[in-house]
């Protein structure tokens, strides 16, 4: 007995260091103080981006909160964001099914969400095929002069009686023609549905689904409260007159007199005739309309979101406003449009770009993702199941990333080794990883294209008493990120 109580007397300091060391292996990042039952949901306020990233300057770059049920890491520096996005990308690429993504998605069709379900891979591929693809993006040509042109000669119009143009309506209608037309076959004007409601449906659906629901934190009781501030009945409205709007659309498809090319549309169409299976589901119904609310709201609202920052921006700036007009007009000379092949010559309008992604990236807090295995951030063990966001809109004012954060200078993309493609873990407006937008080539050329054109044509006015620091800058709150309030702006030709 003695003996090995010796033994034991003799490795104990070393079993206590090995525990030690293992306790701080595991160290949970740090975080402000929890309530009881709510634990942090009191500090996310009506901006989340915005109040994270003020608790993160106090907390540091990985940062726990406990958001009632569910624990929540958020990243909040390029450092951070590359361990999430690319080196342990593997371990943290599922998505956390909330209750606004249930309803979304037609209750989630029992698919995953996984990059690993071969569903997942099977549908992303097709949407590639046949929308994101460098080849679909060119055919798509045609019809970015056409809508785009729409835009010019209504402009036009308003220039002609110098009338104010609500620029936040105007990019919002565009990119809906551009993307219901490339992706669908038609137009959403030839819909039941007006302009205004469409455009309403798809802002609400974005900010339901960047909204926090009592229902994902409490899953118990939480339903009831959804019940009673009416949040339920939303969702079940949203929901509503958006499918209405895909059978319409699927309808005109089925009808055997169409007219034009074969769509995405009809492709899914064709696949629920031949009873395909992709991965591990038959498509039916519900799964082409579930795709296709992923392409509307991911495809309309992004881009018009950085058209409009942009054009605030510059109108904020008018020195960068003159310097890129400039380039624009000696790049292209008397021709009556910018087109897609003009675009790679203008370098600075591209930095305009940047910097406006940089300060106002169409979704500040990237979509939700969910642990599956554990790894480790900065020494902090992050557990599965654990809620994980990064946080775009901090990092875009990091003063340690940034020289003057605050300040719109595209010049500091000047020397190129920054782009927007997911590498460069500074800038990630389509984020990075295997969750990456697929539609970054087609999300840019449609801003630079259109941002061109109303650049080339026309020099902007602010409204008549209205001065360049009461312009509004406020956000409203959402998935992504809007001008609280509408851009409305003097185009006088050009």
């Amino acid at each position: 007995m003695l003996p090995w109580l010796s033994l034991l007397l003799l490795f104990l300091p070393l079993l206590l260091i090995i525990a030690v060391k293992r306790r701080q292996g595991q160290l949970q990042p740090p975080g402000p103080p929890q309530l009881p039952v709510i634990g942090n949901l009191h500090h996310i306020g009506k901006l989340p981006h915005q109040t994270l990233w003020k608790l993160s300057q106090k907390y540091g770059p990985v940062m726990f909160l406990q958001l009632g049920r569910v624990p929540t890491v958020i990243v909040s520096s390029p450092e951070t964001a590359k361990q999430v996005l690319k080196v342990h990308d593997i371990h943290c690429c599922s998505r956390p099914l909330s209750e606004g993504t249930r309803k979304l998605s037609y209750d989630h069709l029992d698919v995953a969400f996984s990059p690993f379900d071969d569903y997942w891979k099977e549908v992303r591929k097709i949407c590639v095929q046949e929308l994101f693809s460098t080849q679909r993006v060119h055919s798509f040509q045609p019809i970015r002069d056409e809508v785009i042109q729409k835009l010019i000669d209504s402009i036009s119009e308003s220039a002609s009686t110098n009338s104010l143009v609500n620029l936040s309506q105007k990019l919002m209608s565009l990119t809906a023609s551009l993307t219901c037309k490339a992706s669908f076959g038609m137009s959403f004007q030839g819909s039941k549905i007006d302009n205004d409601r469409f455009q309403m449906l798809v802002h609400e659906a974005l900010q339901m689904l960047g909204s926090y629901s009592a229902s994902d934190f409490f899953p118990l009781v939480g339903w009831i409260f959804d019940w009673f501030t009416g949040l339920h009945r939303r969702r079940e409205k949203i929901v509503g007159d958006l499918d209405a709007f895909y059978e319409e659309m699927i309808d005109l498809h089925l009808q055997e007199n169409r007219q034009g090319d074969e769509d995405f549309v009809d492709v899914l169409l064709k696949l629920e005739r031949e009873q395909a299976a992709l991965g591990n589901a038959q498509i039916t119904r519900n799964h082409s309309k579930a795709i296709l609310m992923d392409i509307l709201l991911a495809g309309i609202d992004t881009s018009a979101i950085s058209m409009t920052w942009a054009m605030t921006e510059l109108v904020r700036n008018p020195r960068v406003m003159k310097k890129v007009q400039a380039e624009i007009r000696n790049q292209i000379g008397e021709n009556a449009r910018v087109r897609f092949e003009n675009v790679n010559e203008l370098k600075y309008l591209k930095m305009v770009i940047k910097e406006t992604w940089r300060l106002h990236p169409p979704s500040p807090l990237l979509i939700p993702r969910e642990v599956m295995s554990e790894f480790q951030i900065n020494g902090y063990t992050i557990y599965p199941k654990t809620r994980l966001q990064v946080n775009l809109w901090g990092m875009g004012r990091d003063p340690n990333v940034w020289k003057d954060p605050e300040e719109f200078l595209p010049e500091r993309f000047m020397d190129g080794s920054i782009d927007a493609k997911g590498q460069s873990f500074e800038l990630l407006p389509f984020g990075s990883g295997r969750r990456i937008c697929p539609g970054i080539l087609m999300g840019s050329v449609m801003v630079e294209t259109a941002l061109a054109n109303l650049l080339y044509h026309f020099d902007w006015k602010l409204p008549d008493g209205m001065a360049v620091q009461d312009i509004d800058i406020e956000e409203a709150p959402g998935l992504t990120v809007y001008k609280r309030t509408p851009l409305e702006l003097v185009p006088v030709r050009f």
